[in-house]
């Protein structure tokens, strides 16, 4: 699976990482870029085509499904973070929110896409997750949780969509400079970097692409002796 000639639709494509997934899919050569946005209006991006797209909003996933009915390749790009911990006061709004956006939305829309995808030969599904799949941080407890969701999630539909010869990539990363982390200070990535990476590891048939030295690190802690997702050791 490639971009060459793909008709592709990206989640979340007015700004940061999908503006340059948007920007990237184009450059690799797709057929027809749709570029989704609660608001069309906000995408100014060369060569694609705006679509108004809520993914929180089943008329307006059907309107797409309706109205992209060549798509092969699917992005799930949209995401929110509230920067709530798990015992904050607001942490239980604030996890619905973020499992509406970064896990509910994505399966209603890969659930919405799937067939679309079967009928035009499998194509791809794209989930955007992050190194904080795997380990939380006093401010990200319920976005965590979220895209660790969304982690269980992708490696779902790949198994149950290899039939239909879709493939599923998942794609993990640590802080990119966008928006959404503009009030953090930490080493960030540049989203163009992290979209390369994407397209890259989609033509090369991977299954999980870790985008940044941020995410390989966290992977790679997985077979520490003491794993970095369960946090500093208690005292003694």
């Amino acid at each position: 699976m490639n971009f060459n000639n793909a008709v592709v639709l990206i989640t979340g494509a007015n700004r940061g990482l999908g503006k340059a997934l948007a920007q990237a899919a184009v450059a690799a050569g797709a057929r027809k870029v749709y570029a989704a946005a609660r608001n069309p209006a906000t995408v100014d991006i060369a060569g694609v085509t705006p679509i108004r797209l809520d993914v929180t909003n089943a008329a307006d996933i059907a309107a797409a499904v309706r109205a992209i009915p060549d798509l092969t390749i699917l992005i799930n790009n949209a995401g929110i973070s509230t920067g709530s911990g798990v015992t904050t006061a607001d942490a239980l709004s604030a996890a619905r929110n973020e499992l509406e956006v970064n896990f509910f939305a994505p399966l209603a829309l890969s659930h919405a896409f799937a067939p679309v995808l079967g009928r035009n030969g499998g194509g791809a599904i794209i989930n955007i997750l992050s190194a904080l799949s795997w380990a939380s941080l006093p401010s990200t407890g319920t976005y965590s949780a979220s895209k660790a969701a969304a982690w269980a999630l992708t490696n779902g539909l790949r198994g149950e969509l290899a039939a239909q010869n879709t493939h599923v990539l998942g794609a993990h990363m640590g802080y990119m400079d966008t928006d959404m982390t503009a009030g953090i200070e930490a080493p960030k990535s540049a989203p163009a970097d992290i979209a390369h990476a994407i397209v890259t590891a989609l033509e090369a048939n991977q299954d999980e692409v870790l985008t940044d030295d941020t995410s390989r690190q966290v992977k790679a802690g997985f077979a520490a002796p003491r794993s970095l997702y369960l946090g500093a050791p208690r005292a003694a």
